[in-house]
């Protein structure tokens, strides 16, 4: 089988280690400097407060994020019970405060088992979801006054870790590991208020997205001084760290390469690999697969 080529532009995953105060938008701009290339999008956006695992793809591997951005994620985060803020974290006006003082650990405990496992929440109102086309944080901005409609989540994880009593504000630490899709800080608000005193997020740190965690990821500076491409990982390796495998032989990957249906076991999508190679992302159903991305194109 012939396969066409993009020639030597880099295709992989580097986990970028986000510095506090840049937004991801900042990060791949960066990135793409440092790659040379501007086919360059992350896996899971974090806001500017926040830091951690940033999931940065270039080449053909940003045809994965859709999916690492599905993956479950997990958090360290500071809670700061006895003030509400218009955002939900520090970014964001103070609209209450409330003594927290005479709230008890195990209050706060009662109240964090409350919001595990499966709920339904309601995100931020300064969020950058669509209402009627336009982002909810725009609108508020302007001054409007935005609810948006709750959502289910999973909390399968939510766990006080220390507690910190400070004039009339309790400081929490939580470790968090939520479904894609859940604000951090809408747990903080709504923990707050089960409790009556208001809450908001003050630190946010990813730890992990699906199995990619802190322990591979690299500073921005870091990356500038030994060079991003060392670690950067490779195609295939991403493509299958990112989802199941089906193996496949010569004569399905000639297949998948024009676009073709192959017969396969299972149901959603996996990867389809030939010796070795990343060939397509399949969507398998009812015995086949058919090609919902390919990598190598069959000429």
């Amino acid at each position: 089988m012939s396969r066409s080529s993009n020639g030597t532009e880099p295709s992989g995953l580097v986990v970028v280690d986000k510095p506090a105060g840049w937004t991801s938008h900042d990060v791949v701009a960066r990135m793409r400097r440092l790659l040379g290339t501007r086919k360059v999008g992350h896996g899971g956006t974090l806001d500017p407060m926040a830091t951690g695992v940033l999931v940065v793809a270039c080449g053909k591997a940003t045809r994965l994020l859709q999916y690492i951005s599905a993956h479950d994620k997990g958090y360290e985060a500071t809670i700061r019970l006895g003030q509400a803020t218009v955002s939900d974290d520090a970014e964001g006006e103070i609209v209450s405060e409330v003594d927290a003082t005479s709230v008890t650990d195990d209050a706060i405990i009662a109240g964090i088992r409350a919001l595990t496992g499966d709920i339904q929440q309601r995100p931020s109102s300064v969020s950058a979801i669509k209402v009627n086309g336009e982002r909810s944080y725009a609108r508020v901005r302007a001054g409007e006054d935005v609810e948006l409609e709750a959502r289910p989540v999973t909390v399968s994880r939510f766990e006080l870790l220390t507690a910190r009593r400070s004039g009339h504000v309790v400081d929490i630490d939580v470790a968090v590991d939520v479904s894609s899709g859940t604000y951090v800080r809408a747990l903080a608000r709504d923990l707050g208020a089960s409790l009556g005193v208001g809450g908001h997020l003050t630190a946010l740190r990813r730890t992990r997205v699906g199995d990619v965690s802190l322990a591979e990821a690299a500073t921005l500076d870091e990356l500038e001084s030994t060079g991003v491409l060392a670690r950067l990982v490779p195609l295939t390796e991403a493509a299958t760290r990112t989802l199941p495998v089906v193996t496949i032989d010569a004569k399905a990957a000639t297949a998948l390469g024009y676009g073709q249906r192959i017969p396969a076991d299972g149901v959603g999508p996996a990867v389809a690999v030939h010796e070795g190679e990343a060939i397509a992302i399949v969507e398998r159903d009812a015995g086949v697969a058919k090609p919902a991305v390919v990598f190598v194109t069959s000429t």
